[in-house]
Order: C-alpha cells, then structure tokens, then sequence
C-alpha cells in the first residue's frame, strides 16, 4: 500500500473546497444582481464588462456541457456522484496522491463537482421563484465575438474542471514513465 503525504490530503481539501465556495459564492452573487429570466420575469439579464466581448448573464443550464442532455439532471447528478467517489478512490486509495500534479487536478475537478452538484441537486433556488429552473446548474460567465460566435454560458465550477481535466492530460502526456509505473503490477512488487 502507498503512503500519501498529510499534505497531499489538505491540498487536495483546501483546493476543491475553496474552488467550490468561490464558485458558489460567485453564483449567488450573479444571480443576486442579474436573476434569471423566465416566464414572469422579462428582465434584460446581461451586464457588459467589454461590449461585444465579456458580459454576465445569468442562465440556468439543465443540462451538462454546451447544453447537452437538457432536463437530465438527475443523470448528471448521479454521475458527478459516481466521479467524486472515483476520485476520492483513486487518490488516496490506489494512492495518486503521491504524484503533486494529480493532487491539484483532481482538487480542482472535485471543487467543480462538488459547485455544479449543489446546483443540480436543487440546492441553490427558492422553487416559488425559479420554478422554471428546478435542478439546473447557474452560468453566468458570457463570451462573445462581435455577436457572431458567443461560447456558451459557464461559471467557475465549469472552469475548474476544464482546468483539473488539462492538467490530467497535461500530466498524461508529459510523464507517461510515471503513468506506466503506476499502472503496471510489477511496479507493487518491486
């Protein structure tokens, strides 16, 4: 059994729970200042930062990435469950803890699983008020050029886990050695 650093285990902690107070702290913010629209309330819900560029507006997003899988949240909810045990699992378990870069890109995958799971689980809204919106995730973050392409809305969760997930290919292909020595049985019998 591998022995993973005290530290490894307050890093990892210290990143997804930070990561996911800020994203939660941020999403309440937004949605404080600019609500969602819906059916009773046709409120212009987009504050330009750099006009034509950079916005926040608030949407709420039933779905996983770019939209998809609308009104499945249960199913996502389901899977960001399945992910966090996984991790949790791999790390300190199977013992990648060891390994720094890891540590980091799976704090800040958790921090973005743990953001977006609140949301999906129905945490976040008062159901009187955003009852058009039951289980969806809070986006706020808007990118646009020009009005000809806009990325779609996201928030800091859905930046941490685009973050943990370059760094895990980062760390994939810039130390495949260490990779394989993880992987391989003989290594644990050495």
């Amino acid at each position: 059994m591998l022995k993973v650093p005290k530290s490894r285990y307050v890093l990892f902690l210290a990143l997804a729970g930070i990561g996911a107070l800020l994203d939660l702290w941020t999403k309440a913010w937004a949605f404080g200042w600019l609500p969602p629209p819906t059916p009773t309330n046709l409120v212009d819900n987009t504050y330009w930062i750099w006009q034509d560029f950079v916005a926040i507006q608030t949407t709420v997003n039933q779905g996983a990435l770019f939209g998809m899988g609308q009104g499945q949240s249960f199913w996502f909810a389901i899977l960001s469950l399945v992910a966090a045990v996984g991790i949790l699992c791999w790390l300190f378990i199977a013992g990648a803890a060891e390994d720094l870069l890891l540590t980091i890109s799976l704090g800040s995958v958790m921090g973005g699983i743990i953001g977006n799971l609140y949301d999906r689980l129905g945490w976040w809204h008062a159901a009187d008020v955003f009852s058009g919106h039951q289980y969806g995730v809070r986006d706020w973050i808007l990118l646009t050029y020009q009005n000809h392409y806009h990325w779609p809305n996201f928030n800091i969760a859905d930046s941490l886990l685009m973050l943990g997930a370059g760094l895990l290919l980062w760390h994939a292909y810039t130390q495949p050695e260490q990779a394989k020595q993880l992987e391989s049985p003989e290594s644990n019998t050495k």
